[in-house]
This record gives structure tokens, C-alpha cells and sequence, in this order.
């Protein structure tokens, strides 16, 4: 298992110190019903968002989940390594693993966090897409806890778009306004594998409108949502 230690820790300060600021100057808006979903602690959760919206990470962290600890699945290479360092400046904890496949062991470790009393952070759709397809991973790791899920949605006022990116990664000009949106699901409304994988990838697109990338399936949300 790959570590960052010494000088190398040393020069993720700056860009752990960029990213905090970037991410106090953004104004976040959630209604009422929202800001209770993303305030929710009286058990473990694990929170779902698609790959394409993880800068906002940390802010929804530092602001709505504190001080509860988050861990995050990061690969057990020598880049999960530089990963698992910089979550670290910021506030976040890392379970190393297999992010690709979420394999036996990975699961495993999400699972002993959630039974451990602390939140995890899945994106369904990563690390290498295809974008907006729910893979399986955050469901069965739900199911196995009895765990609720909080899908994260977030709607950019003004943002810039990686486009070369498999998922278009956005990233939200300083100051500009973010709608957000939390939905809770229960472990009741995961009883059925099939009929749950299909509805959170709607109800995670309708969270996340994205004009320019509308997966297979999915249909448009509500105008004025």
C-alpha cells in the first residue's frame, strides 16, 4: 500500500489551502427539506454523487456534515497515495481499495466504516464512467449496512467544463451560486436490486440537470425544479 510522507505531504498545503478558499467563496443555496436531508446524523449515511460534481466534496463536508467523518474509496496505487493525502488536508478520510471494480475487499472496507458509525462518499459512476451510469457498488454496500443514502445534487449557476474529461468534470467559478439538492432514500426503498439500480440513476440525473449529457433512459426533470 502506497504512503505520502515528508516533503511530498508538504507541497499538497498550497493546493489543500486553494481549494478551502475556492470552496468558502462559492454560495451554496438548499431549501429547507434539502438542508435537513444534508444535515441527517442520527445514523450512518452513504452519500452518492456523480463523479463530475466531487469538487464540491469538501465544501458539502465542511459545511452539512461535520463533525462526522466522511471516507471516501481511493485506489491503493502509488495515485491514491497523493489522493488519500490531499482528503486528508481537507478534511476528508480515505478506505484504500480497488475504485474501479469495488471488489470483495473494497466493499468490505465501505462496509466496516458504515457498521463503525461514520458516513462514506460513493460515486456510482466512477472513476472511469461510463458518466451518469449507476454502477452497483453503492447499492449493494446500502443493502449489505441497511444504510440510507443521501443523493447529493448540484446545479451551477456558472462553471467551467472539463470537456475533454470522460465525465466533463465541472468546476464552479469562484463566487458564483450553486443549487443544491439532498434526497434521502431508506433501505426499504432498495428491497429490490434491479427496480432500485434504475431508480437512483433517475433520481440523481433529475437532482443534476445536465443538458448536455442526458444518459440512455433518463427522462428530463420538471421544468422550474
Amino acid at each position: 500500500m502506497h504512503g505520502i510522507t515528508g516533503w511530498r505531504r508538504v507541497v499538497l498545503w498550497p493546493l489543500a489551502l486553494l481549494l478551502r478558499l475556492w470552496g468558502a467563496s462559492l454560495r451554496l443555496e438548499t431549501s429547507a427539506e434539502d438542508l435537513r436531508n444534508y444535515t441527517k446524523r442520527d445514523e450512518p449515511v452513504a452519500m452518492v454523487l456523480w463523479h463530475n460534481r466531487l469538487f464540491l466534496a469538501a465544501e458539502i463536508f465542511r459545511r452539512y456534515r461535520q463533525p462526522r467523518p466522511v471516507y471516501a474509496l481511493v485506489s491503493a496505487s502509488q495515485d491514491g497515495a497523493w489522493l488519500t493525502a490531499f482528503f486528508a488536508l481537507i478534511g476528508l478520510r480515505a478506505v484504500r481499495g480497488s475504485s474501479h471494480t469495488l471488489g470483495r475487499e473494497a466493499a468490505n472496507a465501505l462496509v466496516a466504516v458504515l457498521r463503525a458509525g461514520n458516513d462514506v462518499g460513493i460515486t456510482p459512476d466512477g472513476p472511469r464512467g461510463p458518466v451518469y451510469e449507476f454502477k452497483p457498488g453503492a447499492l449493494i454496500v446500502a443493502r449489505l449496512t441497511r444504510t440510507p443514502l443521501l443523493l447529493i445534487g448540484a446545479d451551477f449557476e456558472s462553471a467551467w467544463r472539463f470537456r475533454r474529461a470522460w465525465d466533463r468534470f465541472y468546476l464552479p467559478k469562484p463566487f458564483s451560486r450553486v443549487r443544491m439538492r439532498c434526497e434521502v432514500v431508506t433501505v426499504e426503498q432498495l428491497a429490490d436490486r434491479h427496480a432500485a439500480t434504475a431508480m437512483l440513476q433517475q433520481r440523481l440525473w433529475e437532482l443534476n440537470p445536465d443538458p448536455e449529457l442526458r444518459p440512455a433512459g433518463a427522462a428530463m426533470a420538471p421544468t422550474g425544479q
